[in-house]
């Protein structure tokens, strides 16, 4: 059977020139649904099929809050097209939200077949009329104790106007009537401190939705009232910030962002089964919403609630537990990292290797008495986090410690803000960053004396330094003492915390200044090489492919004859396969067990790929406008021939041999899921079995080839 997602192009459009870019936010919703299609392969357990449209629904749900927000944002400011586009912005409002609203309704559908699935495995979502007595008594007891409590019912009257909804706020709608008719509409909310399901006693994974228990003893609330018909509702709200570039103190306007944020415009408000005419009437109204922000699920809202469930699912129901490796040469020199770099450099890739090497770089900085200075940027992380321990650890013990928090981070700012205090308590240095950029950067700085010099150590990274996400995420984590790439780190970092501009850098390339005119000269090169009769090639990995000027500049390199190859694993507005525009690139999107994060730019450069001339980079950057003009983002040179030979031949060797989890971009915009029977190659199998080259040490062990079949 092909699994194929819905095309982005109308029919007969395939072959058009005239349409160079697929849309930006169409593409997203594209990703989504390949997200959402791994619920239906069958070599994913069936918990982790419940896995993935969790992660669908939460997914689109950032989306309406960000995206479709945005555009919310300029229909209502009086646009009529979208900013530096031709397109019509009520057209593609429209189009969106068609497109929006299927994969909704395509969650729902999916939702149903997997919790029929869990049932055969003897996982349950029950309704309470369904209970045994004993279990219906209990469910009783259990609601008066630890739900009835929490709750506070509002009757809409004119004394009790109907009630703010913050954000991702959820409760009942009743519409109810007493002995005397007369109808009543109640909103009972639902704190997000109590738990969606409600486990029922015994080893079996046996749960009732906590609306259900709600509904089941609603008359603890509503005596004599009689419930004729009732819905859950779920609220999203614009959740993009603005801020006042000329903030004196920036801490203090996120605050307030945050707070503005909690009270957004609605952009969708969803019900899990309809309700009267005049109650929906009254809802739109309330809420300023049209028609189309109005979804009726006919099942549950708020799926991404369901991780909740999949999380008490027994072991085999989901992938099979993995424990990542710890680089066998940095046990080799007893866990001195600093010894083991010194050595060479090395590259780790999470999360097939631990994240704990990171966290054991920085602790080690912490401790020793020989480092002088740690300098820090942090994107994504927790305030629990080790590293933050280290850095604190650190600045207890008289070291100079310099933190760049990224207070911009979406979603992040919450906990970026209480990061921040932390630190600052501890004696670190807080910065955070430029204004007018957000810092995206993944860097470590080290400065250690050894005898009578300072030597300096680098980490530098493709994903942020959490240690969650990198259990998840995959991404690439390069350490090196090379003065030259960390000369170049300590520039960036005295431009963070002092705008002084960098004058000139050895090897690595940053955004905003360096990295478009930088990608220009790399395909540039690529062209000479083709029109010349040589080997040209472009591998690049990213996240994203967005910038229409980058975009173009590939098509003509296409044209040249140069042989280009792109893993995207979002959005990619670039169209491959058309005659005279892309005939020489290829775009494919690995959707698997890890969430494909790091980035990788490879330029063959006048040879076969994959030989000694090919130059190879790390970036924290993916190839959009933001990160190209808008960001502190870096690329930095793999030049150790260990480390080179790791990524060409392992990495982008098993992602190109990739079958499993990969599905193929094409002329339309649709995606076709390549191979997936049990012979076909998993990157992220492959990746499991076999150890990092970099890091082998005195492993003996020769890291297979990945041409052929990763069991799973």
């Amino acid at each position: 059977m092909t699994i194929t997602t819905t095309p982005l192009l109308a029919d007969g459009a395939e072959q058009d020139q005239e349409v160079r870019f697929f849309d930006r936010e169409l593409s997203w919703l594209s990703f989504n649904e390949r997200v959402l299609l791994q619920s239906c392969l069958p070599h994913n357990p069936v918990g982790e099929q419940l896995q993935f449209i969790s992660i669908s629904s939460t997914n689109l749900d950032e989306f309406y809050m960000v995206r479709l927000a945005g555009l919310y944002q300029l229909e209502s400011r009086g646009y009529h097209h979208i900013p530096q586009s031709e397109e019509r912005l009520d057209s593609s409002i429209a189009q969106i939200e068609n497109r929006a609203g299927a994969l909704f309704d395509s969650q729902q559908k999916r939702l149903e077949d997997v919790l029929s699935r869990l049932a055969d495995e003897g996982c349950e979502l029950l309704v309470p009329e369904n209970l045994t007595d004993a279990e219906k008594e209990w469910l009783e007891a259990f609601f008066d104790e630890h739900i009835l409590p929490v709750l506070s019912p509002i009757t809409l009257d004119p004394t009790h106007p109907f009630p703010f909804i913050q954000n991702k706020g959820k409760g009942l709608l009743l519409e109810m009537t007493t002995s005397s008719e007369k109808h009543r509409l109640a909103v009972i909310l639902i704190s997000d401190k109590l738990s969606r399901f409600v486990r029922l006693p015994g080893q079996a994974v046996r749960m009732v939705p906590i609306e259900q228990v709600i509904l089941r003893f609603v008359n603890r609330l509503y005596t004599g009232f009689e419930v004729k018909q009732s819905a859950m509702f779920r609220v999203l709200r614009d959740s993009e910030i603005e801020i006042d570039d000329e903030a004196d103190d920036l801490v203090s306007q996120f605050e307030d962002a945050l707070k503005r944020r909690r009270r957004g415009n609605v952009v969708l408000l969803s019900l899990s089964s309809e309700l009267s005419r005049p109650t929906m009437r009254l809802l739109q109204k309330e809420m300023a919403l049209s028609a189309s922000q109005i979804k009726i699920a006919g099942g549950f809202v708020g799926l991404g609630d369901f991780a909740d469930f999949v999380a008490l699912l027994p072991k085999r129901l989901h992938y099979p537990p993995y424990s990542p490796r710890f680089p066998q040469r940095i046990v080799d020199y007893k866990g001195d990292c600093f010894a083991a770099i010194r050595n060479k450099d090395i590259i780790v890739h999470h999360p097939f290797e631990s994240f704990d090497v990171v966290v054991r770089f920085l602790e080690q900085a912490a401790d020793d008495s020989n480092v002088l200075a740690i300098r820090q940027t942090l994107y994504r992380t927790s305030p629990h986090s080790p590293i933050v321990r280290a850095l604190v650890k650190a600045a207890e013990n008289g070291k100079s410690v310099v933190a760049l928090i990224e207070l911009k981070a979406r979603f992040d700012e919450e906990n970026n803000i209480q990061l921040a205090r932390i630190l600052e308590r501890a004696g670190v240095q807080v910065a955070y960053g430029l204004i007018d950029l957000k810092v995206h950067s993944k860097l470590s700085h080290v400065v250690r004396q050894e005898n009578d010099t300072l030597v300096s150590y680098t980490h530098c990274g493709t994903g942020n330094y959490h240690p969650i996400t990198a259990k998840i995420y995959t991404d690439l984590s390069f350490f090196t003492c090379d003065q030259q790439i960390c000369d170049d780190v300590r520039q960036i970092f005295n431009y963070l915390t002092s705008y002084i501009t960098p004058e000139k850098l050895n090897k690595v390339i940053i955004s905003p200044k360096l990295s478009a005119k930088w990608l220009h000269e790399k395909i540039d090169a690529e062209m000479d090489f083709a029109k010349a009769g040589k080997p040209a090639s472009i591998w690049l990995k990213v996240n994203a492919v967005v910038d229409k000027d980058i975009i173009g500049h590939m098509y003509r390199a296409s044209e040249a004859g140069v042989s280009i190859d792109l893993i995207v694993r979002g959005i990619c507005c670039l169209r491959p396969g058309i005659a005279g525009l892309s005939e020489n690139i290829r775009v494919k999107s690995i959707v698997g067990r890890y969430l494909e994060h790091g980035r990788i730019y490879a330029f063959g450069n006048g040879e076969t790929f994959g030989e000694k001339a090919t130059q190879v980079y790390i970036a924290s950057a993916d190839i959009m406008p933001r990160n190209l003009y808008r960001r502190v983002e870096s690329y930095i040179p793999l030049e150790n021939p260990t480390v080179r030979q790791q990524v060409l031949k392992q990495i982008i060797g098993a992602q190109n041999h990739d079958r499993r989890d990969s599905w193929m971009l094409t002329a339309d915009g649709s995606y076709v899921k390549m191979d997936s029977g049990d012979d076909s190659l998993s990157a992220h199998d492959y990746f499991m079995q076999n150890p990092s080259l970099s890091g082998l040490g005195s492993l003996s062990v020769k890291a297979e080839q990945p041409a052929h079949k990763a069991s799973r």
